[in-house]
C-alpha cells in the first residue's frame, strides 16, 4: 500500500480549563490515501467536527492540541507556524462547512469571495483572477457563471451556496478536501447533485475527501472507507462494503438498526439508551459501556484495545478479544438486524388502524396562501408570491399524512395555513364540518386546543428565559384549561412522563437539554391541551439517527394511544416509509401526486416523485435506483412557469407540458396524479 496522503497519530484535542479539560478528540488515529473518500460518522458531540478543525488548526480560542502528529505527506502540520499554516489552509487542504450561509460574507459578491481565495493561493494577476473565478463556478456546475459571480449569497439557493463554498475550497487545488456535513441542510435532489459533483471533481483532480456526516445512506453510496467515532474515540474502521455487511462494534450495529425503513413499520426502531458521556469525565473502561446491550463486567473496568478483525477492518471492543471469548458467549447480545421487529401492542393497533379510512377530521380544499409583493415608496402591490396555490388534503384520526417536497415548495406554509397561523388567501379548511378560514381570532380560539404544531427547531421555538414547566404549561394557561399553577404543574409532570422524560425536567431551562430532549419537550407542549391534530414540521431533520429513532417511536406510540392525526412535513423519505400512511408530494405550491404510502413509494407516477425517490441515498445496494438528474433549481413562486410548473426541469416533458397545467387524474380511490403523461397513458 502506498504511503497515505494524511497520517494522524494519537491526536488529542482539548477545550476549556486545562486543569479540567473537555477531551473532544482523545488519542485519534487514522490515515487517508490520495484519491480516497474517507467518512467519519457518529452522533452529535462525539468529536467529528473538532477532528476536522484540529486537522485545519482552526480551533476556537479555548481549544488546543495537547498531543499527537498530523502529517500531510512529509509535512508535520502541528509544527508549522501560523503563517506557514495559512499557506496550507485553502491551498493543500480545503474545507467546506455544514451551513454555507454562515460561512459566506453577506456584503461581498460570491465572485469577490472566490477571487480572494484565488489571489491568495494561486498568485494570479488581477486580470487573470476574474477568468479563474468564472472557471471555478463553471466547474462546480453553476449556470451562467459570469452573472452569478456578481450576485450576493442571499440571492442564491442553498444548493448554489454550497457549490460556491466548494468552488472556494477548490481555488487552491487541494490535495485533501474536508467536507463537514456538506448536505445535511439540503433536499435530496440538491444533495444528490452536490455528492455527484464532489465525486466528479475527485475523479478529475485526484484529491482525497474526508466526509463528516451522520447520514449512513450518504456514506454507503459515496465513501470508500469509514471510521465510527464515539466520545472522542474511533471505535471502528472498515471498508464501507464490509462495514454494512458486518458491523463489528455494538455502537455501529445500533446506528444501523436505528434507521427507519418500510419493513420496520409494524415494529419499533432500535434506540440507544442514554446519552454520549461528558467528555470531561475520567474513563476507566469502555466509553460505550453504559449504553451497550452487550456490556460485560470487563467493559466497566478495562479500556478495550484496538483489535484487527479482518484486512482493514478493526474495532475497539472486548467482543473480539479472544481472552474474554468465554464471557462473550454468556453475554446477552441482540443479533444484528433483529432489533425493532418486536412490536408493542400499541404499534400493532396502529398497523391495524392504518388500513381504515374513516371520515376526515380535517379537510383542506383548494387552499391558497399568496403573499403580496410591494414596490416603491407607496408600497404598491406589483405581484404575489404563490407559496401555496390550490392544495387539497385530508387528515384522519390515527393516521399520518406526509407532505414531502424540496425546500421552498410551500410545505411549511401549507401547514401554517391549515392551522390559521397564516391567513389563507383562498380555498377551504374544514375541521369537523366547521369552516376555519375567515374566523376571527376570538372565534378561532376554541379550535386552537385541537390543532397544534411541533416546529423543526425546538430550541428556537421555546423561550430560553422560561422554565420547561412553564413552557409546557403555557397553553393550558392561555386557553383557560388549568388556571391554577398547581394544576398546571401536575399536568406538566404527567406530560413529561408521557414523552419519556423525568418530571424533574420541569424545573430546568431549555438550554440544559440535548436536541432530542428539547424536541420531546416541544411534543409535550403540543400534547398539553389534548389536541386531535398535530402538524409536525421537520421534527427530526436536525437529529442524529439514534435520537430520531426515539422521536419516531414516541410519535407512533402517542398516535396509537391517543388517536392523533399527524400532518408530517419532511423531505426524508425513509422517515415517510416508516411513519406515514398517506403521502402528498408538493412542487411549487401545488400537490402533484397523492396516495397511500406504498402506492407512492413503490410505484411513483409523477416524474417529480420518481426523481425525489431516485435521489434518496440508501444503505442496501439492491434498493438503489438510478438517480434521475433534475436540471436547475425550483422556479420562483412569484413567477411560476407556464403550463405544468415542473416542465422546465422534467426529463419527460413533451410539447403539451408548457401550454396547460395538468388536471388531476384519479388512478384509484386513494390515488391522484397531476401529470400530462398520466393522462396520455390512461
Amino acid at each position: 500500500m502506498p504511503d497515505p496522503l494524511i497520517q494522524v497519530q494519537s491526536l488529542t484535542t482539548q477545550l476549556g480549563d486545562p486543569s479540567h479539560p473537555l477531551r473532544v478528540v482523545d488519542g485519534l488515529d487514522l490515515h487517508i490515501q490520495a484519491g480516497e473518500t474517507f467518512a467519519l460518522l457518529g452522533e452529535s458531540g462525539c468529536g467529528k467536527s473538532m477532528t476536522a478543525l484540529s486537522l485545519m488548526r482552526l480551533l476556537p480560542p479555548s481549544g488546543r492540541i495537547a498531543a499527537g502528529v498530523v502529517r500531510l505527506r512529509d509535512t508535520d502540520l502541528l509544527r508549522l507556524t501560523e503563517a506557514e499554516m495559512r499557506k496550507i489552509r485553502g491551498g493543500r487542504m480545503g474545507m467546506i462547512f455544514q451551513e454555507p450561509q454562515t460561512s459566506l460574507n453577506p456584503v461581498l459578491t460570491v465572485g469577490d469571495q472566490i477571487a480572494e481565495a484565488v489571489r491568495i493561493h494561486e498568485g494570479r494577476s488581477r486580470a487573470q483572477v476574474a477568468g479563474r473565478v468564472v472557471e471555478l463556478l463553471r466547474a462546480v456546475g453553476i449556470p451562467d457563471p459570469e452573472q452569478r459571480a456578481k450576485e450576493f449569497p442571499h440571492q442564491l439557493s442553498g444548493g448554489m451556496k454550497q457549490r460556491v463554498m466548494i468552488a472556494m475550497a477548490l481555488a487552491g487545488d487541494p490535495e485533501l478536501l474536508i467536507a463537514d456535513e456538506p448536505t445535511t441542510a439540503l433536499d435530496v435532489t440538491i444533495q444528490a447533485q452536490v455528492l455527484r459533483l464532489l465525486k466528479d471533481l475527485q475523479r478529475q483532480t485526484g484529491m482525497a475527501v474526508l466526509l463528516i456526516t451522520h447520514d449512513l445512506g450518504v456514506v454507503a453510496e459515496t465513501a470508500d472507507r469509514l471510521a465510527v467515532m464515539y466520545a472522542g474515540h474511533i471505535v471502528e474502521t472498515a471498508p464501507v462494503a464490509d462495514f454494512f455487511a458486518n458491523p463489528a462494534h455494538p455502537y455501529s450495529r445500533k446506528l444501523l438498526e436505528s434507521l427507519p425503513a418500510a419493513e420496520k413499520r409494524s415494529g419499533r426502531l432500535a434506540v440507544i439508551p442514554g446519552r454520549v458521556p461528558r467528555l470531561d469525565a475520567v474513563f476507566h473502561g469502555c466509553r460505550f459501556a453504559e449504553r451497550c446491550a452487550s456490556v460485560m463486567d470487563v467493559c466497566r473496568t478495562r479500556t478495550p484495545a484496538w483489535l484487527e478483525i479482518a484486512n482493514g477492518h478493526g474495532a475497539r471492543c472486548f467482543l473480539w478479544d479472544s481472552e474474554v471469548a468465554g464471557e462473550v458467549a454468556k453475554a446477552a447480545e441482540t443479533p444484528h438486524g433483529a432489533v425493532g421487529t418486536a412490536s408493542l401492542s400499541s404499534a400493532t393497533t396502529d398497523a391495524a388502524r392504518s388500513d381504515e379510512r374513516g371520515a376526515p377530521l380535517l379537510s383542506a380544499q383548494g387552499l391558497q396562501v399568496h403573499f403580496p409583493i410591494h414596490h416603491g415608496v407607496l408600497r404598491r402591490v406589483v405581484g404575489h408570491v404563490r407559496a401555496v396555490d390550490g392544495v387539497s388534503i385530508e387528515l384522519r384520526e390515527g393516521r399520518t399524512l406526509a407532505l414531502v417536497g424540496e425546500s421552498g415548495c410551500g410545505k411549511t406554509t401549507a401547514g401554517k395555513g391549515i392551522l390559521q397561523l397564516i391567513q389563507p388567501t383562498g380555498g377551504s379548511v374544514r375541521y369537523r364540518d366547521q369552516e376555519l378560514i375567515g374566523l376571527s381570532n376570538r372565534r378561532m380560539r376554541p379550535f386552537r386546543k385541537d390543532l397544534q404544531i411541533v416546529f423543526q427547531d425546538p430550541f428556537a421555538s421555546m423561550n430560553p428565559r422560561m422554565l420547561v414547566g412553564d413552557v409546557i404549561g403555557e397553553g393550558l394557561q392561555a386557553l383557560g384549561i388549568a388556571k391554577r399553577r398547581a394544576d398546571r404543574m401536575r399536568r406538566v409532570a404527567e406530560l413529561l412522563d408521557l414523552v419519556g422524560m423525568d418530571p424533574e425536567a420541569a424545573r430546568r431551562y431549555p438550554h440544559e437539554f440535548s436536541g432530542g430532549q428539547r424536541q420531546r419537550i416541544c411534543i409535550a407542549r403540543a400534547l398539553a391541551v389534548e389536541p386531535r391534530i398535530i402538524v409536525c414540521d421537520e421534527p427530526t431533520s436536525a437529529l442524529d439517527v439514534s435520537v430520531q429513532a426515539q422521536i419516531l417511536n414516541l410519535l407512533k406510540d402517542l398516535q396509537a394511544r391517543l388517536g392523533l392525526a399527524y400532518l408530517f412535513i419532511t423531505h426524508d423519505l425513509s422517515v415517510v416509509a416508516y411513519l406515514a400512511h398517506e403521502v402528498a408530494v408538493m412542487y411549487l405550491g401545488r400537490v402533484v401526486e397523492r396516495g397511500q404510502v406504498d402506492e407512492i413509494l413503490d410505484d411513483p407516477r409523477h416524474p417529480y416523485t420518481s426523481a425525489l425517490l431516485s435521489a434518496v441515498p440508501v444503505v442496501e445496494q439492491d434498493k438503489r435506483r438510478n438517480v434521475i438528474r433534475l436540471d436547475g433549481d425550483m422556479p420562483s413562486p412569484s413567477h411560476p412557469p407556464s403550463g405544468c410548473y415542473f416542465h422546465p426541469r422534467c426529463p419527460q416533458s413533451f410539447e403539451r407540458c408548457p401550454h396547460s397545467y395538468p388536471e388531476e387524474a384519479r388512478l384509484s380511490e386513494t390515488r391522484v396524479v397531476s401529470c400530462h403523461l398520466t393522462a396520455e397513458t390512461r
